[in-house]
């Protein structure tokens, strides 16, 4: 089964995820198919936080990835918060 979760970077105490596309069997941090985008929960609020390639989502989940519990809040709150950005 091919999964969309996060994959742990960044230093001690300064976390940083990159959103990856990878085979349920794989470790959280090993080899992955495709890198989606990535996740800062520590970001400044002049900073980009969250950053997905939508259009690869949107292929990835069509041949039937399913999204980590973690990826499928992060992207809800992407959403959210995207049309508030805009306006």
């Amino acid at each position: 089964m091919v999964v969309i979760r996060l994959s742990r970077g960044g230093a001690k105490s300064r976390p940083f995820f990159n959103i990856v596309v990878a085979d349920k069997r794989v470790r959280r941090d090993g080899r992955f198919i495709e890198r989606l985008g990535f996740y800062n929960p520590i970001a400044k609020d002049n900073e980009e936080s969250i950053r997905i390639a939508q259009d690869r989502l949107t292929y990835w989940r069509g041949v039937g990835a399913q999204a980590s519990p973690t990826v499928e809040r992060l992207l809800q709150q992407a959403a959210a918060k995207a049309p508030a950005a805009a306006a």
